[in-house]
């Protein structure tokens, strides 16, 4: 039985999870702090429950500071501090049902390490809250109403009202800079988008159908869509800032289809494996489809995605 995050009522269960996610804007994820030796920096798995302790301590110190008055609840779910302002019962739930639900599944499916950091998780209870405490904890002004991950702040900052698919998705953003440090971002984006709306299969998390499809498929029909080796070229700079409309879905529906095709994990290993001699991935892809003609596989993977369903 599937325990589904809804975008409003954000019902949780212990087990299988359906995360569903609206549309987000692009990621307003800030760079990355220059990498300090702290002890808040060992390297994965190397943090004691006194790092933990200590590292809560200082987000206490935060709040204190920066939003007097506020008050926050605070769970340890490794390798994460989980921080909302709902209900103590209702932050540890997430924690559980969303957050060790998604770190368990991508580890034993993708990841072998974990963050460099203790990373903050923070679940703000509806809209209100969450422009507040963004402007007053952060000093930022976000341009997604959903959430985003800040490796600047080492933090994920949601609204949870709009549901766990979001989280989920940037849950995966820190974990592909511990283990695929040159990642291109239509793959990082690409799987984030995967699991946006996810559940478990045999115990392993899988990606649904999702919101993404119904632009895709208007983009196939009008042949808008690039070829996957345009798609997987793609700077940071031109997935974020030049998307035509499609580099989040084709990325998310690429996958989608090499995980229905039992290939997805391959694909994953193989390229982290090749990425100095391959850093778009697309010549791994052709290895891993097994087909040299990608503008024929291309015509197949749009024939194959217009057949897809999403009942929203």
């Amino acid at each position: 039985m599937f325990a589904a995050l809804l975008l409003a009522t954000a019902s949780c269960g212990n087990s299988d999870n359906n995360a569903k996610t609206p549309k987000p804007k692009p990621p307003a994820t800030k760079p990355a702090a220059p990498a300090q030796p702290t002890p808040m920096m060992k390297g994965s798995g190397s943090f004691t429950d006194a790092d933990y302790k200590r590292r809560t301590a200082e987000l206490r110190k935060l709040i204190a500071a920066k939003a007097p008055g506020s008050t926050f609840n605070f769970v340890v779910q490794k390798p994460f501090i989980v921080i909302g302002d709902e209900a103590p019962a209702r932050v540890e739930q997430r924690a559980i049902s969303t957050v060790k639900w998604a770190v368990d599944r991508l580890k034993s499916a993708y990841f072998a390490k974990d963050p460099k950091h203790i990373l903050s998780v923070w679940l703000f209870k509806d809209k209100a809250s969450y422009r507040k405490h963004t402007k007053a904890l952060f000093d930022d002004d976000p341009g997604t109403p959903y959430g985003y991950y800040s490796s600047a702040e080492r933090a994920l900052i949601m609204n949870i009202a709009t549901g766990g698919g979001t989280l989920v998705h940037e849950i995966v953003h820190p974990f592909i800079e511990a283990n695929f440090e040159d990642c291109p971002s239509w793959f990082n984006e690409g799987l984030g988008s995967l699991y946006e709306q996810s559940s478990s299969r045999a115990g392993k998390i899988v990606g649904l159908t999702n919101w993404r499809l119904a632009g895709l498929q208007r983009a196939i029909r009008k042949n808008e869509v690039p070829s996957f080796k345009t798609l997987t070229s793609t700077t940071s700079r031109q997935f974020y800032n030049q998307d035509p409309g499609t580099n989040y879905s084709q990325s998310r529906y690429l996958l989608y289809y090499l995980q229905e095709k039992g290939l997805l994990r391959s694909y994953y290993k193989q390229f982290v494996a090749n990425v100095k001699t391959d850093p778009t991935g697309y010549a791994t892809l052709q290895k891993v489809l097994g087909r040299k003609d990608m503008a024929a596989f291309k015509l197949d993977w749009q024939r194959y995605v217009l057949k897809l369903r999403f009942g929203g």
